[in-house]
């Protein structure tokens, strides 16, 4: 009977957490939208690579005119050089997101050439709270506060962004940590608080 309970049990967990998952990917995505809209307005919180892209917009005046004969030149000189440079250096590989469980809630923040990637797994009620790998923010389903804080709407969306924002102030390697402390502040204030 023993051995039939074992297989059975992570069935029965992975079953268990489907209604859950579609909650908790609408909230994450919610949250994520948030912080995006946080992190826009405080592109200086932002870690190294996850600063805003500009938008592009068209010349509407001559002063940067540039004849067709020297545009032509140095794209040239250009194209030359960042085919050398690609030859030298090899792309850099980015973290790859490791599920634990089937289970596992996988939302991705997009802002600036790279992005965060958020994950909600099973890492067992003793595990930390969160933590981060590279980009890769790790959030505990089986920690106690997470279970307390998900059977409300409010005070759930309120967890996910306090995580966020402290794993993405960490980031930023801060100096001190009332500095990180003042930066969290900030980008939960700015994410939360409706205009």
């Amino acid at each position: 009977m023993q051995k039939v309970v074992e297989r059975i049990k992570p069935v029965l967990d992975e079953l268990s957490d489907y209604k859950e998952n579609r909650r908790v990917r609408r909230t994450l995505s919610e949250v994520l939208e948030k912080v995006k809209n946080a992190l826009l307005l405080n592109p200086d919180f932002c870690p190294a690579g996850l600063i805003p892209v500009g938008e592009n917009i068209a010349d509407n005046g001559q002063a940067g005119f540039v004849s067709k004969t020297k545009e032509i030149e140095a794209s040239k000189e250009e194209k030359e050089k960042l085919d050398a440079g690609q030859k030298k250096k090899r792309k850099a590989k980015k973290p790859i997101v490791k599920r634990l469980t089937p289970t596992a809630v996988i939302k991705k923040l997009r802002l600036g050439q790279q992005g965060v990637s958020c994950c909600i797994d099973h890492l067992g009620s003793d595990g930390p709270e969160c933590y981060t790998d590279g980009t890769i923010i790790y959030i505990n389903r089986d920690h106690p506060l997470y279970q307390k804080e998900s059977r409300k709407k409010d005070a759930y969306e309120l967890y996910i962004a306090r995580l966020l924002t402290q794993e993405i102030c960490m980031m930023k390697e801060p100096r001190n940590p009332r500095q990180a402390f003042q930066r969290q502040s900030k980008l939960l204030r700015d994410a939360l608080i409706e205009k």
